[in-house]
């Protein structure tokens, strides 16, 4: 029995089987906002239709500047099969796995606005491609048990329903990932790891559109289907990584491994929550501690602080939104404010940081979050600003009672993920410089730079891309 075949007997079972399929596999490519002179709407329309995959229970994508003014879209060029080929992928902690549009897809899109080259792959233009059956052990982990029906002849498979009505489905493969390994100090070689990920083979709604599209997503999530997890599971490499995002110039730092400078406060990750769930204690605002009730700050599902750099904007409850707002505006009682495209808007000309006061979030381990005028206010022209705090109390999906805190308040900041040890921490960093990581086998410390991946077309706002970096950890990483 041929490829094509075990495809089509594979995909002709998936309704049956998507039920058993896990729900970690979140795709979706997001679009790249242009900027000042885009609809206020795009904004909030992107984020809610992230958040409503958070309430169901998946996971988060990572992707987009903080400022609205400067939004864009995040991608690695990662090399995939023998021989490799190139693929731009969207980074994501949230999702559980790599995936890209695969050969059988007649819904992908065919081009991209970015400018970049789309590629399907094949598994059998690879030699070290092969394909990954239901009855293989990766299977039934994703899948939380043996699947009915299953046989050595049926594929694996995943499938994924999005709160905007579009879906992706496929199957998986196994092949090596090309990616850029720290070699010494801002010096990389090339390497690769034998990683399990997702073809897909249909798309529908916007997954099947081309706009700013890019050929898959790269899930750097807690599970053990992610390719971070995979990597640690052959003892190489410690889950560990860190993003620091440029709002000023673009670009920015994506890199696996121990983060030894800058050196960062941590604070606990709340346990068994699919999301990077943090304890919030408590919101000051020119040096006051704003009074919140008390269950405001309790975690959980559809509950907590959720630290997601794919929300270009930051949500609170209406409980805690409406005394910040109150307070930052009380600096400045004589302005008028109006509504424009539901986001609260004034005119004001001079610096906003020497006119509106800063703000704080405190959390579990006495880290906090300092969030300045200049990040939380945005301007639309040339003396209008609007506020970038939502009101998750009127937003169209559940979670009501959730504070998301996106790049609005992330950007410029180093921000490192220790699953390790289950902590999360960032300090304010110049994002355009480099950080320091450590090889965990040697003991040495290479710098680690700043990048901004070349391609064919150049994006309005000095795009965000990533350089995939890994620590030398990796260099005896093998098949």
């Amino acid at each position: 029995m041929d490829l094509r075949d075990r495809v089509l007997i594979s995909l002709s079972l998936l309704i049956l089987a998507v039920s058993f399929v896990s729900g970690s596999a979140i795709l979706k490519v997001h679009h790249k906002f242009a900027g000042r002179g885009r609809p206020l709407s795009e904004f909030k329309a992107h984020d809610n239709l992230r958040h409503g995959r958070i309430l169901g229970a998946v996971d988060l994508p990572l992707g987009g500047i903080g400022l609205p003014s400067k939004a864009g879209l995040y991608y690695a060029e990662i090399g995939i099969g023998t021989p490799p080929k190139s693929y731009y992928v969207q980074v994501d902690t949230g999702s559980d796995i790599l995936w890209v549009n695969c050969i059988e897809c007649k819904q992908c899109p065919k081009k991209s606005d970015l400018g970049i080259h789309l590629t399907l792959y094949n598994p059998k233009d690879s030699t070290s491609g092969s394909l990954v059956t239901c009855d293989q052990p990766f299977c039934s982990s994703t899948s939380d048990g043996q699947i009915p029906g299953c046989n050595q002849d049926v594929l694996c498979q995943y499938s994924v329903f999005y709160g905007d009505g579009s879906t992706t489905s496929g199957y998986y493969v196994k092949d090596f990932v090309q990616y850029g390994q720290v070699s010494g100090n801002l010096q990389t070689i090339k390497a690769n790891a034998s990683v399990v990920f997702g073809c897909g083979a249909q798309q529908s709604g916007d997954l099947g559109s081309s706009g700013e599209a890019v050929d898959g997503i790269l899930g750097f999530g807690q599970s053990n289907s992610s390719m971070i997890s995979q990597m640690a599971s052959s003892g190489k490499v410690k889950k560990m990584f860190a993003h620091c995002l440029d709002s000023v110039n673009g670009g920015g730092i994506f890199a696996i491994g121990n983060v030894v400078q800058p050196k960062m406060k941590m604070t606990p990750l709340v346990p068994n929550q699919p999301h990077y769930n943090v304890i919030l204690k408590a919101i000051e605002v020119k040096g006051n501690v704003l009074q919140l009730p008390s269950d405001l700050f309790e975690t959980g599902d559809k509950r907590g602080t959720i630290i997601d750099s794919g929300t270009t904007l930051a949500y609170l409850p209406e409980t805690a939104y409406n005394p910040l707002v109150n307070e930052i505006m009380s600096s400045q009682s004589n302005l008028q404010l109006s509504k424009v495209e539901d986001f609260l808007c004034f005119q004001y000309t001079g610096s906003v940081d020497d006119g509106f006061p800063s703000i704080t979030f405190h959390f579990e381990n006495s880290l906090s979050l300092m969030v300045y005028a200049h990040e939380y206010l945005f301007q639309i022209s040339d003396d209008r600003w609007c506020v970038g705090w939502q009101n998750s109390g009127l937003q169209p999906k559940d979670g009501k009672d959730m504070t998301i805190l996106g790049d609005l308040v992330l950007s410029n900041k180093l921000v490192f993920y220790d699953l390790e040890n289950q902590t999360i921490g960032w300090a304010e960093y110049n994002c355009s410089s480099s950080i320091k990581v450590q090889d965990e086998k040697t003991g040495s410390v290479y710098s680690v730079s700043a990048h901004n991946i070349n391609s064919s077309c150049s994006l309005e706002m000095g795009s965000f891309t990533f350089l995939l970096l890994l620590t030398a950890a990796l260099l005896n990483l093998i098949y």
